[in-house]
């Protein structure tokens, strides 16, 4: 990021968004799914490396508020972004878009016969077998069953509104709302 500033003045926009998605967002976003569960210190690192390359897109200086700079460039926080990916991955395991192997690690919980208001969606059950205290819950098949209860909750209506093409709609105007807070992801 370093090199990127250096040369950002030779640059458009356009281009030093590009260099900042190809060196900076890609490496965030790669395998990030397997960084849920980490402590929230080693997490703050890779949000203070999404932080500076939003203040050096938008050119804003070290102490200034960075979350409505996130919400302009249309960024999740780094946590939201493990949450919004391991959702992802349920929802095309569900719906047969992803291989079966990763399908077949999620139990979907059949649909009562009588009439409740968890009748409205797709509840996903806990994982089969036993799973270890420690690491047992990083896991996909622990975590995403924990996430979409989660989003359930808060929600009303699962994770978000999923459209039939597979893309998502409003998902992530929870994360950017005025009350959210960093506190409310675990």
């Amino acid at each position: 990021m370093h090199n990127i500033r250096r040369i950002k003045r030779y640059l458009s926009r356009d281009n030093l968004l590009t260099l900042i998605h190809a060196f900076i967002t890609s490496r965030l976003d790669y395998c990030n799914a397997l960084l849920y569960g980490l402590p929230k210190e080693q997490i703050a690192k890779l949000q203070r490396v999404q932080n500076a390359a939003v203040r050096l897109i938008m050119d804003i200086g070290k102490y200034a508020h960075i979350t409505s700079a996130l919400y302009e460039s249309h960024w999740l926080p780094v946590l939201a972004r493990i949450h919004f990916k391991i959702l992802l991955l349920a929802f095309k395991a569900i719906h047969g878009l992803a291989p079966a192997y990763i399908s077949n690690l999620l139990v979907v919980k059949r649909k009562s016969s009588y009439s409740i208001r968890s009748n409205s969606g797709i509840l996903l059950g806990p994982p089969r077998g036993k799973m270890l205290a420690t690491l047992g819950e990083r896991a996909f098949q622990a975590a995403a069953p924990h996430l979409w209860k989660a989003r359930w909750k808060t929600r009303g209506r699962g994770p978000g509104v999923w459209k039939t093409r597979g893309l998502v709609e409003n998902t992530g105007d929870h994360y950017f709302s005025p009350k959210y807070e960093l506190s409310t992801l675990k």
